[in-house]
């Protein structure tokens, strides 16, 4: 008996010393991550506004990590061919910095989309937002946010906007607008913001939704004015000009951003996604970084991947409301 009592101690003693050693073996699987180039996807042409912000993060992100970290350019679909071909890559491997679009208004508007954002994408950490500003040609009648919604008010649909087409963010940001003021607009799509700009400039639209950065050159040239910026707290770039929450009767949690993400398949390790989320952090409160940001027109952010699960989801419901009151009126 006292034989048997002894092997079960000594097996007991060996499993405790097993156990003991897994937190360890975790540790060192951790530390050894990444052991190859890391690639990350980005959606969108080299030299666009994704593509620099996801090269601001992951250069420095390369030096923390220990390996090259390659950003690939998948352009289409609004963004949606870098998501599919960051869920495509090697486990462990293969991330993607995206806009808001493909994680939020995507799903709705791109016909036979390939994933699910709830059950395919993992959150890593909210790299930055923009706000828009509503600007109108410096000569237009209305003065201020409160007298452009009074004009709107008096000629409902009289009050033509452009945007950058059917379903962008500026256009569901006017959307949002208009519904929150309780008026109506005209929409009129272009394909870009120069051809926005020349033609409130030129009087054939009235106004519309746009980058700050766009609207700044021409304000600053006396051709354009700003009534009013969509983020809930002045923007450094354009600081003088007005939030739109809380001004001339609109709601005070009134907020439209177009925002960037890094993000990952679901399925990733939490320790990795806590490892990047913690270096993204760091490079993000670098005085450098936050002012290349700025002048490219956004705000460094961070938070945990907690907080972007939550964005993602509280502006899926905004912009899937738009888009039904759009899809209404049609």
């Amino acid at each position: 008996m006292a034989a048997i009592d002894r092997r079960n101690l000594l097996v007991a003693s060996a499993l405790a010393g097993v156990g003991a050693l897994l937190p360890a073996l975790a540790v060192a699987q951790q530390a050894e991550w990444p052991t190859q180039p890391v690639h990350v996807y980005v959606g969108f042409p080299a030299g666009s506004s994704p593509d620099v912000l996801a090269r601001l993060v992951t250069e420095p992100l390369a030096e923390r990590l220990g390996q090259p970290v390659v950003v690939e350019n998948k352009p289409g679909a609004g963004g949606v061919i870098g998501v599919q071909q960051m869920l495509a890559g090697e486990p462990g491997y293969s991330f993607g910095t995206t806009i808001n679009g493909p994680l939020t208004t995507s799903p709705r508007l791109v016909p036979d989309i390939s994933y699910d954002v709830q059950n395919d994408i993992a959150p890593v950490a909210l790299m930055a937002t923009a706000p828009l500003v509503l600007a109108m040609a410096a000569d237009a009648g209305p003065a201020d946010l409160a007298g452009f919604i009074e004009a709107a008010k008096a000629d409902p649909g009289g009050i033509a906007y452009g945007s950058v087409g059917q379903g962008s963010g500026a256009h569901l940001t006017a959307e949002l607008f208009a519904d929150a003021a309780g008026i109506e607009m005209l929409h009129i799509p272009f394909t870009s913001y120069a051809e926005v700009t020349t033609s409130i400039i030129g009087g054939e639209i009235d106004a519309g939704f746009m980058a700050p950065s766009a609207a700044l050159p021409q304000v600053e040239a006396d051709k354009m004015k700003m009534l009013g910026v969509t983020s809930q707290q002045p923007f450094a770039q354009v600081p003088d000009v007005p939030v739109i929450a809380g001004n001339a009767g609109m709601p005070e949690d009134f907020r439209a951003e177009l925002w960037n993400a890094f993000i990952a398949p679901a399925g990733t390790d939490p320790a990795i996604i806590d490892r990047l989320n913690t270096a993204i952090n760091e490079i993000l409160q670098d005085p450098d970084v936050q002012e290349k940001m700025l002048a490219m027109g956004w705000k460094a952010e961070g938070g945990a991947p907690a907080d972007l699960a939550q964005r993602i989801t509280d502006d899926t419901q905004v912009w899937g409301a738009v888009i039904d009151r759009i899809e209404a009126a049609q």
